[in-house]
């Protein structure tokens, strides 16, 4: 079978037995990083030297097809360089590939930086959504915010430290500068910390600079009591910055509660 093997995100005190056990007794590793993996091997002093595999974005696809061949016979442990695979890390194609073949797959549940930076934001957790990594060119990242003007679950979001701020400063203006964020920083480490605010103030905060792993976690979308005739302003204002009036009657309706079809007709009478 293939076993995805959660890996500590920061503490090596959050890893399980049942992880020192797989590791104690695997024959072949599949990592992100070899080297990494080695480096954990060694800091948890597995006494076991696995026959180490490099399985990453750039060779996964064409890696997937001996892999899952060989897990046809054999336990094959897949790792990230953190966290779960498959979560924004590699694993997605060869677990696809597997449920193709009939491979049996399971998991070592254990840490992970999405469900500990929503844990500890503050923000509502019944209902999010995770985003992966957000864009690097600011157009980029405001069409996507633009997209997910109208959602209303909490959303999660990688982000570097190096383009933390300006990420902030473009959710304050799609958003609104008081949307709250909480930014969860070096998580499950010594220097670990959570700010909370909302968008313009966490993006002031962040333009001093900021180091380490980084999550952020944005409050959803809230229904607003507003008149039809500000709905309506909304509505051009998105078109204004690049949105198709389709798609932004479609997100005011679902921040507002207007009719999408009368947003998209009174817009359409204004031209």
């Amino acid at each position: 079978m293939i076993i995805l093997a959660a890996t500590p995100i920061g503490n090596l005190g959050d890893v399980s037995q049942r992880l020192r056990d797989t590791l104690e007794a695997a024959a072949t590793i599949a990592s992100e990083d070899t080297r990494t993996t080695a480096h954990l091997l060694r800091a948890l002093n597995i006494e076991n030297r696995p026959r180490l595999i490099s399985l990453h974005d750039h060779n996964e696809r064409s890696r997937s097809v001996e892999l899952v061949a060989e897990a046809a016979e054999a336990d094959i442990v897949v790792m990230s360089d953190a966290g779960m695979p498959t979560v924004s890390d590699p694993g997605y194609h060869l677990v696809a590939l597997a449920a193709e073949k009939g491979v049996r797959v399971t998991a070592l549940p254990g840490p992970s930086a999405v469900i500990t930076a929503l844990a500890v934001s503050g923000l509502p957790t019944d209902r999010f959504t995770f985003e992966g990594f957000l864009p690097r060119k600011s157009g980029e990242r405001r069409s996507l915010m633009r997209e997910l003007a109208g959602e209303r679950r909490t959303m999660v979001f990688f982000e570097s430290p190096a383009r933390l701020a300006a990420s902030l400063a473009d959710m304050a203006a799609v958003w609104g500068d008081e949307r709250r964020v909480a930014v969860c920083r070096e998580l499950t480490k010594m220097y670990e910390e959570v700010r909370r605010g909302g968008a313009a103030e966490l993006a002031e905060w962040a333009a001093g600079g900021v180091r380490g792993e980084i999550c952020v976690v944005v409050q959803g979308a809230q229904r607003r009591a507003v008149s039809a005739e500000d709905a309506l302003a909304q509505v051009r204002d998105l078109v204004a910055a690049g949105a198709r009036l389709k798609d932004a009657a479609a997100e005011v309706s679902e921040v507002t509660g207007h009719g999408k079809r009368d947003l998209y007709q009174a817009a359409l009478a204004q031209r």
